[in-house]
């Protein structure tokens, strides 16, 4: 469909130029991030380089014949090298984005790790605490009564505020995991994908990163060389008078042809044959 539009190419132009105009962003602001202390220097510099890279593809394209052996070799040399420095802009980027929506993720659940540890330990002390009464009390003779109360009431202000402490830290912890709920809305795809393969969410991410990674920045690079590919191929067919349509051919239909004047003298060689042998056959 698409290939047999006149405009194909303007639209391959339009895709190359969409792709590497985001690759280049993304890239750019990435590499800024990662240099805070000199942003605007940096966002020149790989501007400038990002441009460099489209036209030194087109041009490597066009005259690979014409040039000679170093020019080709350090040119391509220089579009992989700065097809891998684009990357690296958008991982970073990328990355910085991924670390920004779960900072507080992290942060509240490395809290509620820290409190259902604490709460462990305080199980620990009241059970240590009701055991340590029992063995004191089994040590007692049965008619030591008053010395048993004493014990109890000597134990319990502790186990009573151990008992305060546990549910003040159930209730943290309940309101934590609620807090998680609502802040893990943001990562809650990558934290499916983490669960379904039984992976962490770092991981997860990671993969995704480097799988747009690989896609991004090349396709901008070979959308650019085959914008030059159909603009060649235009620049033939217009030179040869192939793929004009007339005004008529809307949909690419074609006009009843004219017979050629080949053709038509043919066919007046003819009539006068037969026009000849019918005068001679009168004779």
């Amino acid at each position: 469909m698409f290939e047999q539009n006149k405009n194909f190419s303007n639209l391959v132009g339009l895709s190359a130029l969409l792709i590497a105009f985001s690759a280049a962003f993304f890239s750019v602001f990435g590499l800024s991030k990662l240099f805070a202390g000199a942003s605007l220097s940096v966002i020149i510099m790989a501007g400038s380089l990002e441009f460099g890279k489209l036209v030194a593809a087109s041009f490597l394209y066009r005259y690979w014949d014409k040039i000679n052996f170093f020019q080709k070799f350090y040119m391509s040399l220089a579009t992989v090298i700065l097809i891998a420095i684009t990357s690296a802009g958008i991982f970073g980027f990328l990355s910085n984005a991924y670390q920004g929506a779960t900072v507080e993720f992290e942060k509240q659940s490395t809290n509620l790790l820290f409190k259902q540890e604490k709460l462990t330990q305080l199980q620990e002390d009241k059970f240590y605490l009701k055991t340590e009464l029992e063995q004191a009390i089994s040590e007692l003779p049965e008619n030591y009564r008053t010395a048993k109360r004493k014990l109890r009431e000597d134990y319990q202000p502790q186990i009573s505020e151990i008992n305060q402490k546990l549910l003040n830290l159930k209730s943290e912890i309940g309101n934590l995991k609620t807090a998680l709920v609502e802040t893990g809305v943001d990562v809650g795809p990558a934290i499916y994908l983490a669960r379904t393969f039984n992976t962490d969410i770092d991981t997860v991410v990671k993969f995704f990163i480097f799988i747009l990674i690989f896609v991004f920045d090349p396709m901008a690079v070979m959308f650019v060389i085959s914008y030059n590919v159909t603009l060649q191929d235009r620049d033939e067919n217009v030179k040869h008078g192939v793929g004009k349509k007339k005004w008529w051919e809307v949909y690419g239909e074609k006009k009843e042809e004219e017979p050629l004047e080949e053709e038509l003298l043919q066919e007046e060689d003819e009539k006068l044959k037969l026009e000849k042998g019918a005068f001679s056959r009168k004779n």
